[in-house]
């Protein structure tokens, strides 16, 4: 089969609810991937981030299959001989009382949702069915129905309605709006990206979450923050909330968890907070199951033992300067923190963010556009110096192109 061939199979018997960038991945190692032709190219997205520690890292590979030959799933109908390890494991390594264990991002955010709804009514007294949750505009936090219902994208949110109330939208990065909107007595949470990935890679002031988590705490508002895409050394912290010292009432987890390699997600929080919710209330056939619990352990552990978080920090700081190089009327700007980085590509003779994302991929790198006009630059934590500057080339080449 060629190329063509499998785009044309998941073309014809799959929803076209993404519109992927003509390449077949059949394999991958570290920082690369290879098409089933057998060309290899740096994967610069990281699968939104999930595979922070490169593709089928050996000792979460490992911690797989082992489990998977032993117990996969038991449900939360019983106890497992893993979960509490898991449970032991996680909050003692983000310092919170306890977790729950989900599997997608979207769902880690469903749940935090729930638990503050709840904290809410049952801690903080609001009237039952008033409580609101400030989001910010640029927001994503999943595709669930209650989740578009605070999206300000219209390809998210048009024409899935009716629409989940209670949510309060105000500008990103706007510290005397969200001042304005804490005024409402119900505003039971804020939950926010502290940078904004799909939004293509907006980074807020220095201080704004350092301010907004002092507003929430003078009006007992529950600060959340949404770091399925920015945890886990992303930014060059183990979470980005981490630069700016602010330790979430509600922290929300997922992506690279489980290194990419098994879904996992996860809510944290004290008991104050986790233990409004209580049996029956909330649930997850496959959250916590042993599987996952034993790859997250694992995964975790290599974020640490190969110091990916001050990896990750170096290599942006190279990879931004590097870029600020590149001579082309299409780059109009370069932000980021860590290995989350983005372009801004101003269109030229009719060229734009796509055609930039296809010529690279010829040229052996493989990044993809949000909204049209930003590329993200997101490769493995694991990338080394010769890589980056190997892959920086190509850039550069890609956009010698369009000259």
């Amino acid at each position: 089969m060629t190329q063509q061939d499998y785009i044309n199979r998941e073309d014809k018997f799959g929803a076209h609810n993404y519109h992927p960038l003509p390449v077949v991945l059949d394999r991958g190692e570290g920082v690369f991937v290879w098409d089933v032709e057998g060309k290899r190219y740096f994967d610069f997205l990281s699968a939104y981030s999930a595979v922070n520690q490169g593709h089928c890292h050996p000792k979460i590979v490992a911690a797989l299959n082992e489990q998977a030959k032993k117990l996969t799933l038991t449900s939360r109908a019983f106890y497992s001989s893993v979960l509490g390890e898991f449970e032991e494991y996680i909050t003692k390594y983000f310092g919170y009382d306890k977790v729950l264990p989900m599997n997608t991002g979207a769902e880690a955010d469903e749940t935090a949702i729930k638990l503050c709804r709840r904290w809410g009514y049952d801690v903080k007294g609001i009237a039952e069915n008033q409580a609101k949750i400030v989001v910010c505009e640029g927001n994503f936090h999943g595709r669930t129905t209650t989740i578009i219902s605070m999206s300000t994208d219209p390809d998210a949110r048009g024409g899935f309605g009716p629409y989940t109330p209670g949510f309060v939208i105000v500008p990103y990065n706007d510290i005397p709006a969200l001042e304005k909107a804490l005024e409402d007595p119900n505003i039971a949470g804020f939950l926010v990206e502290p940078i904004q990935g799909e939004a293509g890679v907006y980074v807020p002031e220095d201080g704004y979450l350092k301010k907004a988590s002092e507003l929430c705490k003078a009006k007992n508002v529950l600060f959340i923050a949404d770091e399925v895409q920015t945890g886990i050394a992303r930014t060059g912290k183990m979470l980005a909330c981490d630069h700016e010292g602010v330790r979430a009432d509600i922290l929300i987890l997922g992506k690279a968890v489980s290194g990419g390699v098994f879904p996992v997600s996860c809510v944290l929080a004290d008991d104050d907070v986790m233990l409004v919710i209580k049996p029956g209330e909330h649930g997850s056939t496959y959250g916590g199951n042993p599987l996952g619990c034993k790859v997250a352990i694992a995964a975790l552990d290599v974020i640490k033992d190969e110091k990916l978080e001050e990896n990750s920090e170096k290599m942006g700081q190279i990879f931004r300067e590097e870029f600020k190089s590149i001579k082309s009327d299409m780059i109009e700007l370069v932000r980021g923190k860590g290995l989350l980085n983005a372009v801004i590509i101003r269109p030229k003779g009719g060229k734009t963010a796509w055609d930039v994302c296809v010529a690279m991929k010829e040229n052996g790198l493989i990044a993809k556009p949000t909204h049209g006009h930003i590329i993200r630059f997101a490769p493995p934590l694991t990338i080394t110096e010769a890589q980056l500057h190997e892959a920086i080339e190509i850039i550069k080449k890609t956009f010698k192109q369009f000259e």
